[in-house]
C-alpha cells in the first residue's frame, strides 16, 4: 500500500510512519515542520521508503502532490492542536483545521484515494458529559474553536463520502502520550513531568490535583489507525482511549517513580476552563475495529521516561 500521512513528522504521525514501514508500505509524509521535527523521521527516511514533503495542508500544492503520489490511503493527522491558540485566534484554527481538512479531502478525491483516516478529538468534542466514560452516542458539545474544528472535519469528510464515495473513518483520540511527545505542548503533561523530573527541576500540578484524563499510549493509537485503514468503520467515529481516569496527582506519582525522582510537585491555582474529568468508552472500537489498548499507564509512563532519559 502507498500511504500519505499529514503531520507525519509529529509525535503521533512519525510513530505511525514507523509502523506503516514495518508493515511493508511506502509512505509520503506531508508536514510544514512548524510543530513536527525532521529528526522524528530520521530512521524512517534512512530506509529509502519514506519521502518528506514540507508543505502546509491548506496549500493548493497539495493537489499536485496527491495527483503525483496517488496514495491508496491518507492518514490526516496535521492540525493546530492547542485549545488556547484556537480561543485566542479562531481564524488561524479554522485555516489549519477546517480549510486544511477540506483541502486534504478535495485533493484526495481528485487523486482517487480510497480512504481518509481522520484524527479527531475525544477529549474535546463531547464537552463536559454527565457520565464517564463517554461513548460515541453522547451528543457532541464543542466548547472551543479547536473542538468545533474537529467536528467540522468529521462532517466534511462524511459529506465527501456521501457525495463521492470516498471512504473515511474518524478516530476520536483521548490524551495520547509516549516517546517523541513535545514537552512544550499543551497536551504533553507526561512529557513535561518526565523531562523536568529527570532534570531535577520543579514540577507543577494545578488545582487540587484531582483533574482526571484518559491517557492512551501512542503505539496503541497507531494500532487503531492501522485497524481502521481497511474496510471497517466506514463513515464512523471511534473513541480511542482506555476508559480509565488517571488524576494529575496520580500521574505525577507514576512519572516520579519511573524517573527515580521525588514525588513532590508544587500546587498552583486551578486554570480557568480546565475540564474536571475525561474518559472515553472504547467499546465501539473493540467491536467495530477489533482494537483495544494493550499498554497500561504504568508501562507507558516507564517507556516514555526511558525515552526522555536518552
Amino acid at each position: 500500500m502507498r500511504a500519505l500521512v499529514t503531520g507525519g513528522a509529529g509525535f503521533i504521525g512519525s510513530t505511525l510512519v514507523d509502523r506503516l514501514l514495518r508493515d511493508g508500505h511506502e509512505v509520503v509524509v506531508v508536514d510544514d515542520l512548524r510543530r513536527g521535527r525532521r529528526e522524528n523521521l530520521a530512521a524512517a527516511e534512512a530506509t529509502g521508503r519514506v519521502r518528506l514533503v514540507e508543505l502546509d495542508v491548506a496549500s493548493p500544492q497539495l493537489h499536485e502532490l496527491l495527483a503525483e503520489v496517488k496514495p491508496e490511503t491518507v492518514f490526516h493527522l496535521a492540525a493546530q492542536i492547542d485549545v488556547r491558540v484556537s480561543v485566542a485566534d479562531p481564524l488561524l484554527d479554522v485555516h489549519q483545521n477546517v480549510v486544511g481538512t477540506v483541502n486534504v479531502a478535495e485533493a484526495a478525491r481528485k487523486a482517487g484515494v480510497r480512504k481518509v483516516l481522520f484524527a479527531s478529538s475525544g477529549g474535546s468534542i463531547y464537552g463536559t458529559p454527565d457520565e464517564l466514560p463517554v461513548s460515541e452516542d453522547v451528543p457532541i458539545n464543542p466548547k472551543s474553536p479547536y473542538a468545533a474544528s474537529k467536528v467540522a472535519g468529521e462532517v466534511y469528510l462524511n459529506t465527501f463520502r456521501q457525495l463521492y464515495g470516498m471512504d473515511c473513518t474518524h478516530l476520536a483520540l483521548a490524551n495520547v502520550y509516549g516517546p517523541r511527545q513535545d514537552p512544550h505542548g499543551e497536551a504533553g503533561v507526561v512529557a513535561i513531568f518526565a523531562q523536568r523530573l529527570l532534570n531535577g527541576e520543579a514540577t507543577k500540578v494545578f488545582g487540587d490535583g484531582g483533574n482526571t484524563r484518559d491517557y492512551v499510549f501512542v503505539e496503541d493509537v497507531v494500532a487503531a489507525f492501522v485497524a481502521a485503514s481497511g474496510d471497517k468503520g466506514g463513515g464512523r467515529r471511534f473513541n480511542i482511549g482506555t476508559g480509565v481516569q488517571v488524576s494529575d496527582r496520580e500521574l505525577h506519582t507514576l512519572v516520579a517513580k519511573a524517573a527515580g525522582a521525588a514525588d513532590d510537585p508544587e500546587f498552583a491555582p486551578a486554570r480557568l476552563g480546565d475540564v474536571r474529568a475525561s474518559a472515553l468508552d472504547n467499546t465501539a472500537a473493540q467491536q467495530g475495529l477489533g482494537w483495544r489498548p494493550e499498554v497500561d499507564i504504568a508501562e507507558g509512563v516507564r517507556r516514555t521516561v526511558d525515552y526522555f532519559r536518552g
